[in-house]
């Protein structure tokens, strides 16, 4: 298992907890449809899935996956900006998965951005049931997702305690600026 996945693992682990069958939830950013057949497992044949892409690309990768594992019915693909995401949904989720960066095979210069992912996470964490979670993992290896990563954390900082937890997982042993995970628990109503 390499890094990345074990990043994604965990994360899994922690939305997984909180995503009962029937439930809602959010991937915003598609991208090849990993994270989005994970949540559509979760929530089964009753449940619903939102999943967000700027990228006609990556919304195909992610239909021909759930059209592939029998899932697609259970799933709204949306082909927006994940800064949009309230606008599409019809009231609370149980969770919200953010996969950062660029789509894994496609234009590395198409990515996503500080300024739009922070407005996502706001609006997302909006729309969180109490006990619901959001998760990030950011890619700080590039420009772009440096200034995301900061802008992610400094936001998390500053989320009052009473309302949110916020955990971030880091590999500590490695060189250079490897992924890392951040997990957002709602805890308490709206400020």
């Amino acid at each position: 298992m390499n890094r990345l996945d074990s990043m994604v693992s965990l994360v899994h682990q922690h939305i997984a907890a909180v995503v009962p069958k029937g439930g809602r939830a959010v991937d915003a950013t598609a991208g090849n449809g990993q994270d989005t057949l994970f949540l559509a497992r979760l929530v089964g044949p009753a449940g619903r899935v939102w999943a967000f892409d700027i990228q006609p690309a990556a919304l195909a990768r992610t239909q021909r996956l759930l059209l592939d594992e029998g899932v697609s019915g259970r799933v709204h693909l949306v082909p927006a900006g994940h800064e949009e995401l309230d606008r599409h949904l019809d009231g609370p989720v149980d969770a919200v998965m953010f996969n950062l960066g660029y789509l894994p095979g496609g234009n590395r210069k198409v990515t996503t951005r500080a300024e739009t992912t922070a407005t996502a996470l706001r609006r997302a964490l909006a729309v969180l049931r109490l006990g619901g979670r959001a998760s990030l993992v950011c890619y700080p290896g590039h420009p772009e997702g440096a200034r995301e990563t900061a802008a992610v954390e400094d936001l998390c900082a500053a989320l009052p305690p009473r309302f949110f937890a916020v955990v971030s997982f880091r590999v500590v042993n490695r060189q250079g600026q490897p992924p890392l995970a951040i997990i957002i628990e709602k805890v308490g109503g709206t400020e």
